[in-house]
């Protein structure tokens, strides 16, 4: 096994979501995870073969009853040996299944107990259901985002709610705490609410917004589609382009690339020239294909690239050259990320079967061949 997590155990009750791209990458990265599945797959609601459940690749599942007494008790069993246990459910549901931070802190005081949800664990929100749109609704990041303030905001698919302030906060945060077990030996509760890390994300647009830089309005703004600058473009062949020249010196080169006399542009930060500049940038980038574009402006300091498909990203040379995608069972994934240059991250399959490696995982847990046959035939596990 490899990667910088290697001899890690990691426990993840299943979920949907920012943790299981948490316990995604944890496993890449060489930790041992196991999923706990309910007896019954609950699936994703999404009808697919499991081999396309990517966020589900990479680690071993086990189908425990967790309305059973006996299956909680096996279930705190493979929580002592664990160094973490990441759960996403709502606040209080653990605690009322007997599986609690309190109660696994005191069996095992090394562990790192990470909680992932959408409004945290308090708050008078923190009970309701909802969805990485209504997180970021609540940070401020959603209103900020689209091309025009006379039309709703833009769903930004799920990445700035659930995997950007759920996965890579509740990532850090168990990282930072295994971290600190090892000088303090004792482990602690991580409590990532995925509202406060879209308002983390969004420190950078605050501060703008309280400097004067950053408006309110819509398509506004320098990275909102406001500016001439950065932004995408659609080209003769219907495709589009993007670039982002904010630094003068890749404005200038961009004017130099697109055959614009800086002279007949107004100064690049006069905002309310910008729907005119746009206007003048749409028609010359309509003149050309996309590939013709890239012919002048790769390998560019422009800050240039062509806006590729699902379909194109995998083929892309920069891509294919740094092994950016990798094949699992005829699949391309992602490749995982960070890399690392001594102790490389690797996928270790596609998502298992709900289940299929219960008997095997609580054996070599250290739960005996008699408790397991009990746990069976009592409807404790599958």
């Amino acid at each position: 096994m490899t990667g910088p997590l290697a001899g890690y155990k990691v426990i993840e009750l299943a979920g949907i979501g920012p943790a299981p791209m948490c316990a995604m990458m944890l496993s890449d990265m060489g930790a041992e995870v196991v999923r706990v599945d309910r007896l019954a797959d609950a699936g994703l609601g999404i009808a697919m073969p499991k081999k396309y459940n990517f966020l589900g690749r990479g680690r071993k599942s086990i189908a425990i009853d967790l309305k059973n007494p006996d299956g909680i008790e096996a279930l705190l069993k493979l929580i002592d040996g664990a160094d973490c246990v990441l759960e996403g459910f709502r606040p209080g549901v653990m605690e009322r299944l007997g599986m609690g931070p309190d109660v696994c802190l005191e069996r095992n005081p090394k562990l790192v107990y990470a909680r992932v949800t959408g409004w945290g664990q308090e708050g008078p929100l923190s009970k309701c259901a909802g969805h990485d749109l209504n997180y970021i609704a609540l940070s401020g990041a959603l209103h900020a985002i689209g091309r025009s303030n006379d039309e709703p905001p833009t769903p930004p698919l799920n990445l700035v709610g659930d995997f950007g302030g759920g996965t890579m906060f509740v990532l850090t945060g168990i990282l930072a705490a295994l971290l600190e077990v090892k000088s303090s030996g004792l482990g602690q509760v991580v409590d990532a609410g995925m509202v406060d890390g879209a308002l983390s994300l969004m420190t950078s647009i605050y501060g703008m917004h309280a400097g004067g830089v950053q408006s309110d309005e819509r398509a506004s703004n320098i990275l909102d589609s406001g500016s001439h600058f950065y932004n995408t473009y659609e080209t003769k062949d219907g495709r589009y382009v993007s670039i982002g020249s904010i630094e003068t010196k890749f404005y200038a080169e961009l004017l130099e690339k697109m055959g614009i006399e800086p002279d007949s542009m107004a100064p690049q930060m006069e905002r309310e020239s910008w729907p005119a500049m746009k206007e003048k940038l749409k028609a010359l980038f309509l003149t050309k294909t996309r590939g013709e574009w890239c012919a002048i402006m790769d390998n560019t300091d422009i800050c240039f690239a062509p806006v590729l498909t699902l379909e194109e990203a995998p083929d892309y040379p920069h891509n294919k050259e740094r092994d950016a995608f990798v094949e699992v069972e005829g699949v391309m994934h992602p490749a995982p990320a960070p890399r690392f240059s001594r102790t490389p991250s690797s996928i270790k399959g596609p998502a298992p079967k709900t289940g299929v490696h219960t008997e095997e995982v609580l054996t070599a847990w250290g739960i005996s061949n008699d408790e397991i046959s009990t746990l069976r035939a009592g409807g404790a596990i599958k």
